[in-house]
């Protein structure tokens, strides 16, 4: 977040940065506002008069530290974004990147404003979303076929993070996993169960496709009628399409609706099904259930990550603080769903 006694002269900047993309050399910046949530970046609301125009924006900044080290830096997320949008998919329009640190302090890009909620809490809960909250399985499923359709190598995308050769999507996930608890220094019999049952139980995968990475309620713009825009796609990668359908499934994204299995919305199966027929792919239930255990380990060793950026005094902050706590949470989910699969006996 930006000081108090530092806000005009960011104002200031970020000015004449519009001044200099936009070609235009009486640009002011009217409002400047921080977006809530969003661990991973710092996001801001920009009302700038353009000329005589008056335009809206989303400025997506780095923070000091980051969630995870092989998240996108900003140009790639605006080239992802670029290509995604040009592809028809639900995503606020890019305009501009800047690697350059001196001129807002932090590498960042600026995107179209797009109305919507994304606050889970406020997704799940508001009484006048109801009618969204109905929408959303369908519409997740139609523009997750839409997005896994993307090829990153036409797109020139060759960035994108992928399984090394000889590892599966699921091998090259539970390496990562791996690798960020030894980071972290953390003993925990839980973590240790979870990955080697991930181990024994890993399914094959029949095809890659482009992932989005983050697919869940919180990177949703959501409006009355429902899906306005996905949003946060620093996670992009290239993997199995099965977990990009079973992260929004997570029980940490339900917002407190546990008893709702996909985001706190609804339930599973009906947004599965409009991702079968939006894609012409027949999914494996059992394998998306896999999935949605790994994605509960990772994120609760990714909590755990998090606290350490609070913790470290690289990123103050309550939100990554609080996270920590929540580890224990998702621990817990992942033993109830193994439990549910039932135990191997070399286990």
């Amino acid at each position: 977040m930006i000081e108090t006694n530092k806000a005009e002269d960011f104002r200031q900047r970020l000015a004449e940065y519009l001044e200099a993309v936009t070609e235009k050399d009486d640009v002011e910046v009217e409002a400047l506002q921080p977006l809530a949530g969003g661990a991973s970046r710092d996001s801001w609301s920009v009302k700038a008069k353009v000329g005589s125009d008056i335009q809206q924006f989303v400025l997506r900044r780095d923070l000091a530290t980051t969630m995870y080290d092989k998240a996108l830096q900003r140009d790639q997320e605006f080239l992802v974004m670029k290509a995604i949008h040009e592809a028809g998919v639900l995503v606020p329009r890019p305009r501009w990147y800047c690697l350059e640190p001196s001129i807002l302090d932090q590498p960042f890009f600026i995107m179209d404003f797009v109305e919507g909620i994304s606050i889970g809490a406020q997704v799940v809960n508001q009484p006048e979303l109801a009618a969204a909250r109905t929408a959303l399985p369908g519409q997740m499923g139609e523009q997750l076929a839409k997005i896994h359709t993307l090829d990153a190598t036409q797109c020139k995308l060759d960035f994108l993070p992928h399984a090394r050769v000889g590892f599966s999507p699921a091998q090259e996930a539970i390496a990562q996993i791996r690798a960020m608890i030894l980071k972290l220094a953390v003993h925990n019999p839980v973590f240790e169960f979870g990955l080697r049952w991930l181990q024994q139980n890993a399914p094959k995968t029949e095809k890659t496709v482009f992932l989005h990475g983050d697919f869940r309620v919180g990177n949703f713009l959501v409006g009355d009628k429902g899906l306005n825009g996905i949003i946060d796609w620093e996670f992009a990668r290239i993997g199995d399409p099965l977990e990009d359908l079973a992260w929004p499934c997570l029980r940490d994204w339900r917002y407190g609706n546990g008893q709702l299995r996909l985001g706190g919305i609804g339930q599973r199966e009906p947004f599965i099904l409009a991702y079968e027929h939006a894609s012409g792919r027949t999914v494996d239930r059992k394998s998306v259930d896999y999935w949605e255990i790994l994605g509960n380990l990772r994120w609760a060793v990714t909590c755990l990550s998090q606290a350490n950026r609070h913790l470290s005094g690289g990123d103050p902050s309550v939100e990554l603080a609080s996270l920590g706590r929540r580890s224990s949470e998702m621990q817990f989910e992942m033993l109830r769903l193994i439990e549910a699969q039932g135990l191997k006996e070399n286990v």
